[in-house]
């Protein structure tokens, strides 16, 4: 059991890492060309990653039989809460604690990733 739960696990930090991807670059690039500040930035890169988490732990982390139907909502309530806990912690990263915004990103990203995954586990993807 506790086997299949950390090859599960490994699995979803290689989706996450590939989503990751997709939301620093977003949030790089619109900080940098000035285009949003670091709180805006990470969290339109959150909806970039989002949709490349949902794509890739459906079938190769969770390989849910669930329809899009069934899981779609769930992902989309377990992602809002991951949204607002990420706007609210680069926030009081950020602006409360003067952290680098990169700093902030990294410790925001740890936190969302280990509460997304077991809620995604037992809730989104789950029998």
């Amino acid at each position: 059991m506790l086997a299949a739960l950390s090859d599960q696990f490994l699995r979803y930090v290689a989706v996450g890492l590939a989503a990751a991807v997709g939301h620093y670059a977003t949030l790089i690039g619109l900080v940098e060309t000035e285009a949003a500040g670091p709180v805006v930035g990470s969290l339109a890169g959150f909806v970039v990653g989002g949709v490349i988490s949902y794509v890739l732990n459906r079938r190769f982390t969770f390989d849910s039989d669930r329809s899009h139907a069934g899981a779609v909502p769930r992902f989309a309530l377990i992602a809002g809460a991951a949204f607002l806990l990420t706007g609210f912690l680069m926030h009081a990263l950020t602006d409360w604690a003067g952290i680098h915004y990169m700093l902030a990103q990294l410790v925001t990203t740890g936190i969302v990733l280990i509460w997304t995954f077991f809620a995604n586990r037992f809730w989104t993807f789950g029998a």
